[in-house]
């Protein structure tokens, strides 16, 4: 029997695969009442996410991502207040949500266009308090905006990876990438940090 897969959970352990997943993201058009994507599993094509922007919210800075069922799993939004303000830097949390809609801010992600580090790696930062927690930063690699990018752990792990195969270039369709996800790893976390970046790089989920 092999070694059990260790869990990273930072939306949920819900979403914590034993085994490699690969995720398609088939963007939407951003027209109104629109925009955002939607995440099929490869091999089952099931949709597993959906992430709503301002096309479909209505609002500037924010983005949901909703599970298969459209449950709220997250809340995407700009953190804002004194702290950003005296930085610089423009940061976005993800906000998970409990049964009477008390919000608790589970990562943050600094906008490297905001803070002037475009060709530096992005810092993402785990909010949990439990010291157990497997990393509390990660770091997000390459260009997205070219859908070529690592998100990686702090000891350099590659955790998820960012591309397009070869037959989705031969169709030339830029709205489908996909993501593969290794083992143990949040697959609703991932679909939040590129939701964020699809924003930063006006993407899918801008007005």
């Amino acid at each position: 029997m092999g070694a059990k897969v260790k869990e990273m959970p930072v939306v949920s352990k819900m979403f914590c695969s034993s085994t490699q997943v690969v995720l398609v993201v088939r963007t939407r058009p951003r027209v109104v009442g629109g925009g955002g994507f939607v995440v099929t599993d490869l091999h089952s094509q099931a949709v597993e996410f959906r992430v709503d922007g301002c096309g479909v919210l209505g609002k500037k800075d924010q983005m949901t991502v909703t599970d298969a069922d459209q449950t709220p799993l997250l809340l995407i939004r700009h953190k804002g207040g004194i702290v950003e303000a005296l930085s610089l830097c423009k940061q976005w949390g993800g906000y998970t949500q409990d049964y009477v809609g008390t919000q608790k801010l589970v990562f943050t992600l600094k906008d490297p266009k905001a803070c002037f580090a475009n060709n530096r790696p992005v810092r993402v930062s785990i909010e949990q308090k439990d010291e157990n927690i497997y990393c509390k930063d990660f770091w997000i690699k390459g260009y997205f905006q070219d859908k070529e990018c690592s998100i990686m752990d702090s000891g350099g792990d590659v955790i998820a990876q960012v591309g397009v195969t070869k037959e989705m270039k031969k169709m030339e369709n830029k709205d489908l990438y996909h993501v593969v996800v290794k083992p143990g790893v949040d697959q609703a976390f991932v679909v939040g940090v590129i939701a964020i970046l699809d924003y930063i790089h006006n993407g899918s989920t801008r007005c």
